[in-house]
């Protein structure tokens, strides 16, 4: 008696569009990572950083392009690989989300990365300056002064009837919680202004971007002022703004609750009369 054969085995093909998308997106992934570290650690220039995270943009997008068409092949074809697509599909929008929003956002601010409190008489780079590129330290001038106003007209320094030294120590104990890197210090005198010079670092990529603040003595009350501005690029995607904010907001509760602190003592208890019979008298 001959052995009956088994049932044939269909094997359904996968979609090659599928199985590139795929390939793509995860090759995408680790070049963006790679960005990272470059931009964070310091081991190579800026340039070949954001070109290699502009690499990595360009191939998320064809993951999603062969995403798509994947999908197409596999309803006319009946043709396996809906996971491999899906996964491209997932990944390169993850990867383009957070640049896509930053673009949308960057085309409602004007293109300037250069953000200070005082237009008129902006904080000076002292040690940063030999940290920027050649002719970046010097502030731009009027033409950025009005964008700012226009884009950021509630950006503007804080003025405290106090010391100058005593705001200087609060700005100073402010940017020290924030972890920054603080590059030089300057307590004011009373020929000179107060000034703490520190690099910031955004959150994702890990650009550097320098502040400097600065106290000084206006009329008889202390002035604080704030520059950041982007070590590199021509736009800053509003971070600069945001940050001089966030501080200024941080430093004017710290002097509220520094001016408020003698107004807060309770005053002391006068303590009750003693209750201590007197000692008997000796006849």
């Amino acid at each position: 008696m001959r052995a009956l054969s088994p049932d044939p085995v269909f094997v359904v093909p996968t979609s090659r569009l599928a199985t590139w998308s795929a390939r793509l997106a995860w090759f995408a992934l680790a070049v963006v990572m790679l960005s990272i570290v470059i931009v964070r650690t310091g081991f190579l220039e800026i340039e070949p950083a954001l070109a290699t995270f502009a690499a990595a943009l360009l191939l998320a997008g064809l993951a999603i392009l062969f995403a798509f068409a994947a999908f197409v092949a596999i309803w006319r074809q009946g043709l396996a690989g809906i996971g491999r697509a899906s996964l491209g599909l997932l990944l390169g929008l993850l990867l383009l989300a957070y640049p896509g929003y930053l673009a949308y956002r960057q085309s409602k601010l004007p293109m300037i990365n250069d953000i200070t409190t005082d237009t008129a008489n902006p904080p000076r780079f002292g040690v940063l300056a030999r940290l920027r590129p050649r002719g970046t330290s010097e502030y731009p001038g009027a033409r950025v002064a009005a964008l700012q106003a226009k884009a950021y007209p509630d950006i503007d320094g804080l003025e405290y009837d106090a010391t100058p030294a005593l705001a200087y120590r609060i700005a100073l104990d402010v940017v020290t919680k924030r972890k920054w890197h603080i590059v030089d210090t300057l307590p004011p005198t009373a020929q000179r202004p107060g000034t703490i010079e520190t690099v910031a670092t955004t959150l994702i990529m890990g650009f550097r971007d320098d502040v400097v603040v600065r106290v000084s003595n206006a009329s008889g009350s202390a002035r604080i002022d704030v520059r950041s501005a982007s070590r590199y690029g021509t736009a800053d995607f509003g971070a600069n703004a945001r940050r001089i904010a966030s501080l200024l907001s941080d430093i004017d509760e710290a002097m509220s609750d520094a001016l408020a602190a003698p107004a807060r003592q309770e005053p002391k208890e006068e303590k009750p009369p003693s209750k201590k019979r007197p000692a008997p008298k000796r006849r």
